[in-house]
C-alpha cells in the first residue's frame, strides 16, 4: 500500500482519528518551555520570557480557531492552562540554570510538540468536518503558526562587486530594528564600512561592526554579545589556529564553515556567510561548504547592467522556486515589484528582430524581450553570438528554421541578445527566439502587441508548456492583445477577455502568422 492508499484509508467513510485532549495540553507546555527558554537565552526580561513563551505556544492554535469560526478560542477556553504557561516562564526566567544540560531533551520535545500540534490541529479540523486538504493545511498552520527558523546557516555567493555586502547591510537596516546584529568583515576597515552605511541610510545602536580574520576572536566576540544575526564576510577570509595554512584554502574554509555551524546550532543564531566565487562561476572552496549550509543563495547580474537576481539554489527550510529582482542605484539595492513592465519599457515598435517571451522564475511570470539580428557575412565562416540564450539550443533552432521553416542562413551572420542582462534557460522561449530571427531574416516587423510562448522540437512542432495560464495572464495585465501559443494540449485552455490565442502546430504556421 503506497502512501496515498494509506491516507485515503485512514479518512474513508468519515472516520477520523480522535486524539485524547491531554495531546494539546503537553504540545503547548513544551511550547511554552522551548520559547521561554529561547528568551533567556537572548536575555529578555521577565515580561518578555511571558510573552515569548505563550506565542510560541498558543500562536499557531490561536489561528487554527479563528479560521475554523469555532466557539471560543482555545487560548481563552482553558484559564487554568494560561496560569500553569506563566508559571513555567517565570520558573524558566529564574532557574534557567537547571535547564544547561537538558538542551538536547528540550530540542527533541520541541520537536515532538510540533508534530504533536499538528495531529491536534487536524483532528479538530476533521471533527467539524472541514475535509481533507483544509484539514492538513490547518495542521500546518497549527504545528508552525507560533514559531520560526533559528540557528541557520546561509551561504551568499556572487561575483565580485556585484553588492553581495551592499545587500546584507541593507538588511542589516531592518533587521537591526528587533534585535542586535554583529557584523564582521575581513575584506574592508570600519571606516569603508561606515561610509557605505552613511550612503545607504543605515544607522542603528544596535549593529556592531567588526574587523577581523582569526575566527576564534570573532567566536568569542559573539558568544559575549549574543546577537540575534552574525554576518561574516568573507569565509575566504578567515582562519583557525588550528591549521597551518593560509586563509582562504580548502582546509580553512572547511573548518572555519563547521564551527560556524556548530556555533548557530548551539547558540540558535542565524548566520549569514559570504562566499567568494572562482573563474568558472562555481563558489570557491570545497563542495561540502554547499553542503554544510542549510541555505545557498546566489546573486547575480550583467556586468553592465543595473538588475541584480537573488536566486536559491539550496533551501532546507522551503521553496527554491523563487527569485527577488533588484535594481541597484546610488542609494544601494531597490527592490523591483514588476520586472516585466520595468524590462519592456524603451521597446521599439513595428521593427524587425524583436519578439517577447514569458519565462517562469520560480512562481513568477517575467517577460523578457529578444532580439535579433541577421546580415550578410563578409567572413568565410559566418558569425554566431548568443548573449543570454544558451548558444547551442541558438544553434539547433537555426537548423530548425533552415529545415522546416525555409530561412537561409549559411551566408549571414547572426546575433541574439535578451534584454536585460536576464538569461533565458527556460524552454518555453524557444518559440520567441525563432520569431525574431525569422522577422530579422526577412526583415519584417511582428505585431508590437504580439508575444510567443512555446517549446520547439527538432521536427519543426511546437510543444506545449506549463504554467500557461500565469503567462498568459501577465501577458494580459501588460496590454498584450495577441499570443502565440502551442496547438497541442491547449484545447480547453481559456484566455482572459482581450487576450487572443494563436494556436499553431509548427514553426512553419507560427511564422505565417506572426509575419
Amino acid at each position: 500500500m503506497d502512501i496515498a492508499e494509506l491516507i485515503g484509508s485512514a479518512f474513508a467513510d468519515g472516520q477520523v482519528l480522535t486524539v485524547p485532549w491531554g495531546i494539546d495540553y503537553f504540545s503547548v507546555v513544551v511550547g511554552v518551555l522551548t520559547g521561554a527558554l529561547f528568551a533567556c537565552d537572548r536575555k529578555l526580561d521577565i515580561i518578555g520570557t511571558v510573552v515569548l513563551g505563550l506565542v510560541t505556544g498558543y500562536g499557531g492554535g490561536i489561528i487554527r480557531d479563528m479560521l475554523l469560526q469555532t466557539h471560543g478560542v482555545y487560548f481563552t477556553s482553558h484559564p487554568d492552562l494560561i496560569l500553569i504557561c506563566i508559571a513555567i516562564c517565570a520558573f524558566v526566567f529564574y532557574f534557567r540554570g537547571l535547564f544547561r544540560h537538558l538542551d538536547a531533551t528540550v530540542f527533541f520535545a520541541d520537536a515532538l510538540s510540533v508534530g504533536l500540534f499538528a495531529l491536534a490541529g487536524a483532528s479538530k479540523a476533521f471533527s467539524l468536518e472541514q475535509g481533507f486538504v483544509l484539514s492538513v493545511i490547518l495542521g500546518a498552520i497549527t504545528a508552525v503558526g507560533g514559531g520560526a527558523v533559528r540557528g541557520s546557516l546561509v551561504l551568499v555567493s556572487g561575483a565580485p562587486g556585484i553588492g553581495k555586502s551592499t545587500l546584507l547591510l541593507q538588511i542589516c537596516a531592518q533587521i537591526c530594528r528587533e534585535q542586535t546584529i554583529l557584523y564582521v568583515s575581513g575584506e574592508e576597515s570600519e571606516n569603508q564600512l561606515k561610509l557605505r552605511a552613511e550612503r545607504l541610510g543605515v544607522q542603528s545602536d544596535a549593529l556592531w561592526l567588526l574587523c577581523e580574520t582569526s575566527l576564534d576572536e570573532i567566536l568569542a566576540a559573539a558568544e559575549r554579545m549574543q546577537p540575534g544575526l552574525l554576518i561574516v564576510d568573507s569565509i575566504q577570509t578567515l582562519y583557525t589556529e588550528d591549521k597551518t595554512s593560509s586563509p582562504g584554502s580548502i582546509a580553512q574554509v572547511r573548518d572555519c564553515t563547521m564551527r560556524l555551524m556548530q556555533y548557530s546550532k548551539r547558540c540558535g543564531v542565524t548566520v549569514f556567510v559570504v562566499g567568494h566565487i572562482n573563474k568558472e562561476g562555481a563558489i570557491a572552496g570545497p563542495k561540502v561548504l554547499e553542503h554544510m549550509v542549510d541555505c545557498v543563495l546566489y546573486f547575480e547580474g550583467e556586468e553592465h547592467t543595473t538588475y541584480r537576481l537573488l536566486r536559491a539554489a539550496k533551501n532546507r527550510f522551503g521553496s527554491t522556486n523563487e527569485i527577488g529582482v533588484f535594481e541597484m542605484d546610488d542609494r544601494g539595492l531597490r527592490e523591483v515589484p514588476n520586472p516585466s513592465e520595468l524590462l519592456l519599457a524603451g521597446r521599439p515598435l513595428g521593427t524587425p528582430g524583436t519578439c517577447v517571451a514569458c519565462v517562469m522564475e520560480g512562481t513568477r511570470p517575467v517577460l523578457a524581450e529578444v532580439q535579433a539580428l541577421v546580415c550578410q557575412t563578409t567572413y568565410n565562416m559566418p558569425r554566431r553570438t548568443s548573449n543570454g540564450y544558451d548558444y547551442n539550443r541558438a544553434a539547433m533552432l537555426l537548423a530548425v528554421l533552415e529545415k522546416r521553416g525555409g530561412l537561409r542562413f549559411g551566408s549571414a551572420d547572426v546575433y541574439l541578445n535578451v534584454i536585460g542582462g536576464l538569461r533565458l534557460d527556460e524552454p518555453a522561449a524557444d518559440l520567441a527566439v525563432a520569431i525574431a530571427v525569422a522577422s530579422a531574416a526577412l526583415d519584417k516587423p511582428a505585431p508590437d502587441t504580439l508575444a510567443a510562448i512555446g517549446e520547439v522540437g527538432l521536427t519543426g512542432e511546437i510543444r506545449a508548456v506549463n504554467q500557461l495560464n500565469q503567462r498568459l495572464s501577465e501577458l494580459h495585465r501588460l496590454g498584450f492583445t495577441r499570443c502565440l501559443i502551442p496547438r497541442s494540449g491547449t484545447q480547453s485552455l481559456h484566455a482572459p477577455e482581450g487576450l487572443e490565442l494563436l494556436r499553431v502546430r509548427n514553426i512553419r504556421e507560427a511564422m505565417a502568422v506572426a509575419l
